[in-house]
């Protein structure tokens, strides 16, 4: 399968504390590290890992961390045709600041992605796609909003799903405007802080009617250690989550996996609850190493993982 993914390219600066500083406390880490990041970055390697084709519509700085931020795209064989370069910002940094107990803080400056340009977007690279998947942080503002507006407009017209993933960062940022533009989209796929912001409401069940109501047809709800909980006008189902030998010890990109795994799973022909299945365990094994694309996960992992 082909999948064109818009979104983030990052360099995440993760720092696991005992506790997040209060105003003018000064910290030491337990750990600290450099990752390459961003929801497209790690959807992006995530399918290719899995074996697909896929096409990244991201915007970098000419500056060494570019290099970074696409290290693992370029590894993981994601084709670069659709990135593009900035001459004058840099490339999109994030501190993440994460305890044991799963309190996270973050600095996320969004640099060259937020000036990603429409007027490159190629029609036959969306015509030509079997989905197109696209980070709501693509959708703030800016260039970068009308480039990945533009994407889906194509899509529809060409009868290309659109996954939506939702970002918490975008969704603070943007709230209930979101919902417009997300509602062009065949599947919905976010966390529960995140339904609860975009639709004004403050029950999943309240929620999820609403957005029913205006049309979306297909939702995934991620719940943490719950699982996910997959929405359709005709039912709700609650997916438990996928237990793992080894300890979780970094959640970052971890929602950006399961998105992908999530994309995989549907285009194979597997059903939404089965999906969903597959997409917890492959955000729980990303969890496993530190840093949003250190584990590989690969079909095989998957099929270990799930049931028959």
């Amino acid at each position: 399968m082909k999948f064109f993914v818009i979104g983030d390219v990052t360099v995440d600066h993760l720092y696991h504390l005992k506790h997040l500083p209060a105003p003018g406390e000064e910290v030491s880490p337990i750990r600290a590290t450099m990752q390459p990041g961003g929801a497209g970055g790690t959807i992006s390697v995530t399918l290719a890992r899995l074996g697909h084709t896929v096409l990244l519509g991201a915007r970098v700085g000419e500056d060494p961390f570019a290099e970074y931020a696409l290290s693992k795209v370029r590894v993981s064989g994601v084709s670069e045709a659709a990135v593009q370069r900035d001459p004058e910002l840099l490339t999109s940094t994030i501190t993440v600041m994460q305890t044991p107990d799963g309190k996270r803080a973050m600095i996320s400056y969004g640099g060259a992605n937020r000036e990603l340009d429409a007027s490159k977007l190629k029609k036959k690279d969306i015509d030509g796609s079997d989905a197109l998947i696209v980070s709501a942080y693509s959708l703030i503002g800016g260039p970068q909003r009308e480039y990945a507006v533009k994407a889906m407009g194509m899509a529809r017209k060409a009868g290309v799903p659109i996954f939506m993933d939702l970002g918490t960062g975008a969704v603070n940022s943007v709230g209930t405007g979101l919902m417009d533009t997300v509602l062009g989209s065949d599947y919905l796929l976010l966390n529960q802080h995140e339904l609860l912001a975009l639709t004004g409401t403050s029950s999943i069940s309240t929620a999820l009617l609403s957005l029913g109501k205006r049309g979306v047809q297909k939702v995934v709800v991620k719940v943490g250690a719950m699982g996910s909980i997959v929405w359709t006008p005709d039912e709700t189902e609650l997916i438990d989550a996928v237990k793992v030998a080894d300890a979780v010890v970094d959640t970052t990109g971890s929602g950006d996996t399961f998105v992908a795994a999530f994309a995989h799973a549907v285009l194979g022909g597997t059903p939404l609850a089965g999906s969903a299945l597959a997409a917890n365990a492959a955000g729980v094994l990303s969890a496993t190493s530190v840093g949003a694309q250190t584990r590989e996960i690969t079909a095989a992992d998957l099929k270990a993982l799930l049931p028959g």
